[in-house]
């Protein structure tokens, strides 16, 4: 339903222009050595992911804002819902901000290859 949209390619992890292919060598977040390992190019549309040298480190900035929103969030959530102190409070997001690290840097690089290259339904396989 979804598919054709960035959305689709964001949260998939899939090539932002053919949606057919993941752009990571390994399907594991939690394995932290292949975390940031991409493949060179798409074996469907031949898009090559790296379009420079240091393309990714512009999703630094990405990472950044995913990871002050997921601490907003959490504190708004922990400190009006659940009354919780502010020590505790602090404890939870740094948690929440290690445990979700690999996930983060992934919707981060995924995020800013879709600011670059669009969905091509011709390229996409039928």
């Amino acid at each position: 339903m979804l598919k054709g949209t960035k959305i689709y390619s964001i949260f998939t992890g899939t090539c932002p222009v053919c949606q057919e292919e993941s752009m990571y060598t390994s399907s594991n977040l939690y394995n932290f050595k292949k975390t940031q390992e991409m493949h060179e190019r798409c074996s469907n549309c031949r898009t090559k992911y790296k379009m420079e040298p240091s393309f990714f480190y512009g999703s630094m900035y990405v990472s950044y804002g995913i990871g002050v929103a997921l601490a907003i969030a959490t504190f708004v959530i922990t400190y009006f819902l659940f009354d919780m102190s502010r020590l505790n409070i602090f404890f939870l997001i740094m948690a929440i901000l290690v445990l979700g690290m690999p996930v983060v840097i992934r919707l981060s690089r995924n995020i800013w290859i879709n600011l670059f290259l669009d969905y091509d339904p011709a390229k996409a396989k039928s």
